[in-house]
């Protein structure tokens, strides 16, 4: 484990009364993305409240299979990165397949896997 995750690890298990996972549940846009961070720490910073920002590049469980699911792996960690270098914040995903684990790893600061996919042996 790098420095960085320790120290990220150390500051959320001090934090009080609690820190605060949050933001959009699927990435639509970058543009929405980062208003939703801007406003999100805003507010977190104001109440001192330890925020690492949430959103995910593809929501797979979705109810129909014509809804829109994300901008895709790529793309995503770009707006994510984009997140976490502008506001400071440290970035939560979740990934679906194993072969994202690298790439997401690289980006995020907590890796997520989806209840829906926590029986799966691969990941």
């Amino acid at each position: 484990m790098d420095t960085s995750s320790v120290a990220l690890y150390n500051q959320l298990k001090a934090a009080q009364p609690f820190f605060l996972l949050a933001g959009p549940n699927v990435i639509e846009s970058e543009e929405h993305v980062m208003k939703m961070a801007k406003h999100i720490k805003a507010i977190t910073t104001k109440l001192g409240v330890p925020l690492v920002f949430k959103s995910s590049f593809d929501k797979a469980n979705r109810t129909s299979s014509k809804s829109f699911r994300g901008p895709g792996l790529e793309e995503g960690l770009k707006i994510l990165e984009k997140v976490k270098a502008t506001y400071d914040l440290p970035v939560v995903t979740d990934v679906h397949e194993s072969c994202q684990c690298e790439a997401v790893g690289r980006v995020a600061d907590i890796i997520q896997i989806p209840a829906f996919l926590c029986r799966q042996v691969q990941l």
